[in-house]
């Protein structure tokens, strides 16, 4: 059983959206506004927050701002736009993940459920083999590959000395192909192992990729760092 907040003007969706969640057993508090919306954050502690875009008074991706500036509560866009501008527009800004309207009440569970995971606390020392053993391959120590260097202790990634700001997600990803450096890594382990959830997307993966390359001053078109084989996977290079 999760706290969780609805933020969504739509009446009838908000009842909706509220339904399913009590429905699956979650504790549901709700607003119909963005400035509604961070008076519940304030209130107390949430495990999640769904955000609409389209709100009365403020842009959906206003009110994720003003949110990641006073919590770290995971947070699950819900919205109709599904640009990669915009959806990648809406991680860098701190959001968990996101669904495009029209989806159906497993869907929004399974996002839910999904960032829930990620947002909970990593097994310790004294956690069994079994679930070490079931976790993405770890970055232990720092890894340089070529001017980029990659510090897991830390959670940050350096550029020619230049740290790259990257989301919690961006930097599993990279850290995650720098353990693997040199190595061709298939979407599916990318999802198996950095992810780990059953219903996520190539697209995700796409769109952080995507993301990814900008920050580190590339493209696919032109990559330096990271390069496609197609119809493989990805890997992570030293530049030629």
């Amino acid at each position: 059983m999760a706290s969780l907040l609805v933020v969504e003007d739509d009446p009838g969706i908000r009842a909706e959206l509220i339904d399913i969640l009590t429905g699956d057993g979650h504790v549901v508090r709700s607003a119909a506004d963005g400035f509604g919306g961070l008076r519940e954050v304030t209130r107390g502690p949430l495990d999640a927050v769904i955000l609409d875009l389209g709100l009365p008074d403020l842009d959906g991706s206003d009110a994720l701002r003003m949110i990641r500036g006073i919590s770290r509560v995971p947070v699950l866009i819900v919205t109709a736009r599904d640009e990669d501008a915009e959806i990648i527009r809406l991680l860098n800004a701190g959001a968990d993940d996101y669904l495009v309207k029209p989806f159906s009440g497993g869907q929004l569970l399974a996002r839910l459920g999904a960032v829930l995971r990620r947002a909970a606390p990593q097994p310790g020392p004294a956690a069994d083999a079994r679930t070490l053993q079931e976790g993405p391959a770890p970055l232990r120590e720092p890894v340089s590959v070529g001017p980029l260097r990659i510090d897991p202790g830390s959670r940050t990634a350096h550029l020619r000395g230049q740290e790259v700001p990257l989301t919690r997600r961006e930097f599993d990803l990279l850290a995650f192909l720098a353990a693997n450096a040199g190595l061709v890594v298939s979407k599916r382990r990318i999802l198996d192992e950095v992810w780990r959830e059953p219903y996520v997307e190539d697209q995700t993966i796409d769109v952080h990729l995507s993301s990814l390359r900008r920050k580190l001053g590339e493209t696919a078109a032109a990559p330096v760092l990271l390069r496609t084989v197609r119809g493989v996977g990805i890997k992570l290079v030293p530049p030629r």
